[in-house]
């Protein structure tokens, strides 16, 4: 059976080899962008062949893992995140949260169909500190309908302590 500390380092490792694989920061045309489903977009970002987003350079956080419905992101909190009480800023939450939860979403729709977070609710359980070490934030699709989609996403630690949860409603529509 897996430790904390077993965990801890092969989620570093895991990290190491996405971020060896990804391309630099930027963003694709949108015409690109529209050709992709959002599976395929995502196993691309994942092999370095279309931009890693920007965000993951500004939060520090990476994709580890997507599948149809499924998203899983990663990241360390740093002094960087803090608040004025010493703690990771809710927004690093927030940021990690939809980020999963809207790329899970995301992996469902075919080429030719964006979508924009409509709502996010979160709930704070736990605190992050630059103590805290990795932590993952794991997305989930519930329903995928024409317009609309729904996901929660929770963001735990190598030792299993959840950290906070989340539902997203997104809207999906039509790329122009």
């Amino acid at each position: 059976m897996d430790t904390p500390s077993d965990i801890r380092q092969r989620w570093l490792d895991e990290e190491r080899s996405v971020r060896r694989r990804m391309a630099e920061v930027g963003v694709i045309s949108p015409d690109q962008l529209k050709s992709f489903g959002g599976l395929e977009f995502w196993g691309q970002a994942l092999q370095g062949t279309v931009p890693a987003p920007p965000i993951t350079r500004t939060l520090g956080f990476v994709p580890i893992s997507v599948a149809r419905g499924e998203a899983v992101f990663q990241g360390t909190p740093s002094f960087e995140h803090y608040n004025p009480l010493g703690i990771v800023h809710g927004g690093y939450f927030f940021t990690l949260l939809d980020s999963a939860a809207g790329c899970a979403v995301h992996t469902t729709l075919p080429a030719g169909t964006g979508f924009t977070t409509l709502e996010l609710k979160i709930n704070f359980i736990r605190a992050l500190t630059t103590g805290t070490g990795p932590v993952r934030a794991m997305g989930k699709v519930i329903h995928s309908g024409r317009s609309t989609a729904i996901a929660e996403g929770r963001i735990e630690d190598a030792d299993g302590r959840l950290h906070a949860l989340c539902t997203t409603t997104c809207l999906l529509f039509p790329m122009a």
